[in-house]
C-alpha cells in the first residue's frame, strides 16, 4: 500500500507531504485546489510521461517520492531483487524532472529504468478516471477481467502452457522440415566417407609392416645375389674361405700338440670355423628363399598408396582415421534416427493439438456462460450508480488463429444512453463513467491483487441516493484494498476512514497547494461545506454531523 507521498515543484505545489492510511481515503476541496495535480504526480510514479511543463514556475526541477509497504507483495520484492535492487518490506520510488532534460528514476536510492518502473508500478497502484491510465480502455485486459470473474485463471494458465508446448513443437517440426534436404546431403556424404574407410579394412600397425615388407620386396634381387655370392665365397667357390680356414685350424691344432700354449688359439680357430660354417648354411638357406615378386611389390605399393590417400583425406594416422570413422557412424545413426524422431514428434504434436483443443473448447464454453452473467452483474451494479439506462455487454469474438490466451478475444461494450447500440468503452465512456464501471467491477470480481486503487471523477454526474451508494461500494472495496478517492460529494466523503482537504493558499504573492488532514469538527465543517457551498449554515453542520455519525465517520 501507499504510505507516503512527497511532491516538490509540480504546478502550483511547492512542497507537499501526505501520509496515507489503509482503507478509504477521500481528498476533497474546491475546484482548482490541486487535487488532480496530486493524481498526476502519482501517475509519474507509475511511469507516466514526464514533461518539463509540469515543473513549477521558477524551479529547475520537480520531484515526486512515494513510499510503499510491500510486506504483502513478495512477487514485487522478488522482481526488484532479481533486477539488482535491495528490497525488504518498504519500497521508495523517486522520480525527478529537470528543465535541462535530465529526468531520473530511483528505486530504494538506486538509479532505475523507466521500463522497470512501468513494470512494477501497475502491481502497486491502479488509477481509474484518467484516460491515459485506464485499465478498462485496453481490450486486452477485458479477457483477464472476464476470467477473473469466472474464476478461470488456473484454466487459462493451463491452456497457455499447453499451447506454448504445442507451438514450440510446431516450430521444431518446421525446422526439421527445413533441415531435411541438408540432412539428406549430409547423410550421403557421411555414408560415402564411412564406406570408403570401411572398405579399406585398416588395421593399426599395418602401415609400418607394409613399409618393411615393401623394402624387402624392392631389394629382393640384391639380397639374393649378395647372399648367394657370400655363400659361394664362404663354402663352394675356388679358394673358399671355409676350406682355407679348415686347413689353418688343422695346422694349428697339429702344432699345439708340440706347443701347448697354442691350444687356446686352436680352440678359437675351431669355433671360428664352426661359426663360419653356420653362417654359410644360413646364407644358402636365405638365398634360396629370396625370390623377386613384382606382383607382391605392386600390391604392397597399392596398399600403401591407399593408406596415404586416406591419411591425406581424413586424418594423419591410421588410428585417427579409424576414430574419425567412429564419429561418422555415430552421426549417421543420429541422422537415420531423424525419421523416427520426427515421427515421435508428430505423434506428440497430435496429442498436444488434441489437448489444446480440449482445453480451448472448455475455456470458450466457460467464458461464453460467464460473459452473459458478467454483463448482467455489471449492469445491475452500474444501474445503482446513476447509469440506470446503461447497457454493458461482454463480446466474445473468435480468433482466426488461437493465441496463448485461448480461441477468442473479449471486449466490453457499453451504451450509457437508451437507443444507442453498445460500443467499445474507449469510444463512448467518459472518465466518470469509466470510474464507476471500474467500481462496479470491484463489486463483482474476486479480491484484487493490486493493493492501492485511486478513483478520480467517480462521482461525476451523480447525486442523492446514488452518491451514497457509491460511497458504500467504495468502502466495501476499501475493506480489502487501499482506496484513494477524489470526490466533490459529501455522501461519498462521509464513508472515509481518512479525510484530506486539498486547498490553495497565497504566500508572498505565490499560490501553493497544501493538504490538511481533517479530524472531528474540521471534518464536520468540510462535509457541511460540500453540502451547502460557501455559506455554511447551522442546519448544514447538523446534517453533516448526522451523516458522519450514521456512517461511523
Amino acid at each position: 500500500m501507499l504510505t507516503d507521498l512527497t511532491i516538490k515543484n509540480i504546478a502550483i505545489i511547492d512542497t507537499l507531504h501526505i501520509s496515507f492510511r489503509q482503507g478509504l481515503t477521500v481528498l476533497t476541496g474546491e475546484t482548482g485546489a490541486g487535487k488532480s495535480i496530486i493524481i498526476d504526480a502519482v501517475g509519474l510514479i507509475m511511469g507516466g510521461r514526464a514533461s518539463a511543463d509540469l515543473i513549477r514556475s521558477g524551479a529547475d526541477e520537480a520531484v515526486v517520492e512515494a513510499l510503499f509497504d510491500i510486506s504483502g507483495q513478495p512477487e514485487v520484492a522478488r522482481k526488484l531483487r532479481d533486477s539488482g535492487f535491495d528490497c525488504d518490506n518498504e519500497l521508495l520510488v523517486k522520480r525527478s524532472i529537470s528543465r535541462a532534460g535530465k529526468n531520473r528514476i530511483f528505486i530504494n536510492a538506486s538509479m532505475a529504468t523507466l521500463a522497470l518502473l512501468a513494470d512494477i508500478a501497475p502491481r502497486l497502484i491502479n488509477i481509474y478516471g484518467q484516460h491515459e491510465s485506464q485499465t478498462l480502455l485496453r481490450p486486452e485486459n477485458h479477457l483477464l477481467l472476464l476470467d477473473a470473474y469466472a474464476g478461470l485463471n488456473p484454466q487459462r494458465e493451463e491452456f497457455a502452457r499447453s499451447f506454448e508446448r504445442f507451438r514450440a513443437l510446431q516450430e521444431r517440426l518446421a525446422t526439421l522440415d527445413e533441415e531435411e534436404r541438408e540432412a539428406e546431403r549430409r547423410l550421403d556424404l557421411l555414408s560415402y566417407q564411412s564406406d570408403e574407410i570401411g572398405r579399406a579394412e585398416l588395421r593399426v600397425g599395418e602401415e609400418e609392416e607394409l613399409e618393411e615388407r615393401r623394402q624387402l620386396l624392392a631389394g629382393a634381387e640384391k639380397l639374393g645375389s649378395v647372399s648367394a655370392e657370400a655363400f659361394e665365397r664362404l663354402y663352394e667357390g675356388d679358394g673358399a674361405i671355409l676350406g682355407q680356414l679348415r686347413r689353418i685350424k688343422n695346422s694349428i691344432a697339429e702344432i699345439s700338440a708340440i706347443d701347448r700354449s697354442l691350444e687356446g688359439l686352436a680352440a678359437s680357430l675351431e669355433n671360428a670355423y664352426l661359426q663360419a660354417e653356420d653362417a654359410a648354411i644360413m646364407l644358402r638357406d636365405y638365398a634360396s628363399r629370396i625370390e623377386a615378386d613384382p606382383l607382391a611389390l605392386q600390391q604392397a605399393d597399392d596398399r600403401l598408396d591407399l593408406i596415404h590417400r586416406l591419411k591425406r583425406k581424413y586424418a594423419p594416422t591410421v588410428e585417427a582415421i579409424l576414430e574419425f570413422k567412429q564419429g561418422l557412424d555415430r552421426e549417421i545413426e543420429t541422422l537415420l534416427n531423424r525419421e523416427q524422431d520426427k515421427h515421435n514428434l508428430e505423434e506428440e504434436r497430435e496429442r498436444l493439438a488434441h489437448d489444446v483443443q480440449k482445453r480451448g473448447n472448455d475455456l470458450t464454453k466457460r467464458r461464453s456462460t460467464a460473459a452473459g452473467a458478467l454483463s448482467k452483474a455489471l449492469a445491475a451494479e452500474v444501474h445503482q450508480l446513476a447509469m440506470k439506462n446503461a447497457v454493458v455487454e461482454t463480446l466474445l469474438e473468435p480468433l482466426a488463429e488461437p493465441r496463448s490466451t485461448g480461441y477468442e478475444r473479449v471486449e466490453l461494450l457499453f451504451s450509457p444512453n437508451p437507443g444507442e447500440p453498445p460500443r467499445p468503452l474507449a469510444r463512448v465512456a467518459s472518465g466518470g463513467e469509466l470510474s464507476r464501471l471500474m467500481l462496479a467491477f470491484k463489486q463483482v470480481l474476486p479480491e484484487g491483487d493490486v493493493p492501492t486503487l485511486i478513483f478520480d471523477e467517480v462521482d461525476t454526474g451523480i447525486g442523492g441516493a446514488t452518491s451514497e451508494m457509491v460511497g458504500q461500494k467504495l468502502k466495501k472495496v476499501a475493506s480489502v484494498q487501499q482506496v484513494l478517492c477524489i470526490t466533490h460529494l459529501a455522501q461519498v466523503a462521509v464513508f472515509a476512514g481518512q479525510h484530506l482537504r486539498v486547498e490553495k493558499q497565497v504566500a508572498n504573492g505565490r499560490t501553493t497547494t497544501r493538504v490538511v488532514p481533517l479530524v472531528d469538527g474540521e471534518r464536520t465543517h468540510e462535509v457541511a461545506r460540500m453540502l451547502a457551498g460557501a455559506k455554511i449554515t447551522d442546519s448544514a453542520l447538523t446534517h453533516a454531523a448526522e451523516m458522519l455519525a450514521a456512517t461511523g465517520g
